[in-house]
């Protein structure tokens, strides 16, 4: 196993924009950083359990993958433009706007996310099984990957934090910008382009 590979891989894809960070920045433009936390502590903890799930399912699933992924393309396609929406009307009202930040809908925005799934799909039975078959080395590359993910997570809090001043100054653009990138995604997984 290249180590390197692996690692690299794991940052890349975890620290890139995606429908998760990019929630996780407009959350601390509008919530603060500590309560987009709690949203972080959700995304982290179904990261590591879907990483989990893929390490001990991973026969069972590749005999029905092609469905799972079709329905959950959908459904995460769907999700995303509401995310999209919910990003896009922030702050255009005098009401405080309801965008999911806590812990619950961090949990459950990665169950949906297309790049989530597909990524913890390949990761554990690409780099890791064919290496290794213990149940421990498993559990161990499960914990390094979600550990990744968490500061992946964390440097998007950070990095809304140090800029939350100019996010909040142009609002309006920032919203709209972070929902085209949603909405970009919920195209590109759905497969209509």
């Amino acid at each position: 196993m290249n180590i390197v590979s692996f690692i690299i891989y794991c940052i890349v894809v975890t620290f890139t924009p995606g429908p998760t960070n990019i929630v996780i920045l407009s959350s601390v433009q509008h919530h603060g950083a500590r309560k987009t936390m709690g949203y972080v502590g959700g995304a982290t903890l179904a990261f590591g359990l879907l990483l989990a799930a893929s390490a001990l399912l991973n026969r069972m699933l590749a005999d029905i993958l092609p469905h799972i992924l079709g329905v959950m393309q959908i459904i995460g396609s769907l999700y995303m433009l509401y995310l999209a929406y919910q990003v896009y009307t922030m702050g255009r009202t005098e009401e405080n706007p309801r965008q999911s930040s806590g812990f619950v809908s961090g949990l459950l925005m990665q169950f949906a996310n297309p790049k989530v799934l597909l990524f913890t799909l390949t990761v554990i039975p690409g780099y890791v099984m064919p290496y290794y078959s213990s149940p421990a080395a498993a559990f161990i590359f499960v914990m390094v990957i979600t550990v990744i993910g968490f500061l992946a997570f964390t440097t998007w809090v950070v990095f809304g934090s140090i800029f939350k001043s100019f996010l909040q100054r142009h609002q309006q653009v920032m919203n709209s910008i972070m929902a085209l990138f949603l909405v970009y995604s919920a195209v590109m997984v759905s497969g209509i382009l």
